[in-house]
């Protein structure tokens, strides 16, 4: 049974930093990548950042330069080292396993989603 866990969501202030984690159990993502979506209320849910077992990451526009995706091989587990937050950034954050980057319609397991909220 495949399973994907996310942890490390919470409130921080503007400005803040934060860490999610995504364990993955069930699944190994040999050719495929795991990404970081995220659903802010009211709006479509939107990809925020993925990574290849080779290492190799993509990200939103939206997220360059702020956020930083993560793996440990070893653990299975995927990272979002989120810095220089803003309340923008407020979202519920999943974690998912699928076919192409950022790709909501390629994602074949999605995790429960973890909330993060931004204060100013």
């Amino acid at each position: 049974q495949v399973q994907l866990v996310e942890s490390g969501g919470g409130s921080v202030q503007s400005g803040g930093s934060m860490r999610l984690s995504c364990a993955v159990s069930g699944y190994t993502y040999s050719n495929y990548p795991m990404a970081w979506f995220r659903q802010a209320p009211g709006k479509e849910r939107e990809g925020v950042a993925c990574i290849y077992r080779t290492g190799t990451t993509a990200y939103a526009d939206s997220v360059k330069g702020r956020f930083t995706i993560s793996q440990d091989n070893a653990k299975n587990t995927v990272y979002l080292q989120l810095s220089s937050l803003k309340p923008d950034d407020t979202a519920m954050y999943y974690c998912a396993a699928g076919r192409r980057c950022l790709r909501q319609q390629d994602v074949f397991y999605w995790g429960q989603g973890t909330q993060v909220t931004v204060s100013s």
